[in-house]
Parts: structure tokens; C-alpha cells; sequence
């Protein structure tokens, strides 16, 4: 998207909105459900590919950091990936395993 002279630069989202955001959307899908990466992306830049397609890396960074502190799981073909620091190709995200069934736990127990 080309932007008039002198117009301002759009405003990038802090890795703090990006993880709220991955979060969210993450939860909203639910257990044993995934996220692509760019929803994450699209619900922060908009649908213009100039909005969302720099925030991928971004994304990606924050997703490494969340799987990490055992918020988020990142997978490829399915299956969780074994080194967050070291995966290549198409991810989505989900909720980790461990989550959904202490979240399970934790309801049947009220």
C-alpha cells in the first residue's frame, strides 16, 4: 500500500498486544483447535497483506516466547514442535496439552 507523502507511519503493535492477541484468539478457538499464525497478524494489521505481512515475524517471536513459558503450543503437521527455538515451514498455534486437561480438571472439581 503506498502512503501519501508526509503521511504518518502506520503504528506496529507491541509484542505485548501480540501476545494478548495470540492469546485470545488461541482460547476462542478452543481445545485441540489451532490458529494460523496469520489471524494473529490480520487481527492486529488488518486484511490488507501491507497491514499483516510484517507482523509475522513478529508474531512468530511472540509465539516462541509464549511456547517457552508453557502459554501456547506451536505445531507443524499436527504435532507440537520439540525445539520452539528451531522449527521451519508452516506452524499453527493451539493450546499446550497440559493446559486443556488441567482446565478440564480444575471445572470438575467446582
Amino acid at each position: 500500500m503506498i502512503q501519501p507523502p508526509n503521511a504518518p507511519e502506520p503504528r506496529r503493535p507491541s509484542e505485548d498486544e501480540i501476545a494478548e492477541t495470540l492469546l485470545r484468539l488461541v482460547a476462542e478457538r478452543g481445545a485441540d483447535k489451532t490458529v494460523c499464525p496469520s489471524e494473529v497478524a490480520r487481527a492486529l494489521g488488518g486484511p490488507h497483506p501491507d497491514g499483516w505481512g510484517p507482523l509475522m515475524q513478529p508474531v512468530r517471536r511472540v509465539a516462541v516466547r509464549l511456547t517457552k513459558a508453557g502459554r501456547v503450543a506451536i505445531l507443524r503437521k499436527g504435532r507440537v514442535v520439540p525445539d520452539p527455538d528451531d522449527f521451519r515451514g508452516i506452524y499453527r498455534l493451539g493450546q499446550p496439552r497440559d493446559a486443556a486437561v488441567q482446565g478440564a480438571g480444575s471445572r470438575a472439581s467446582e
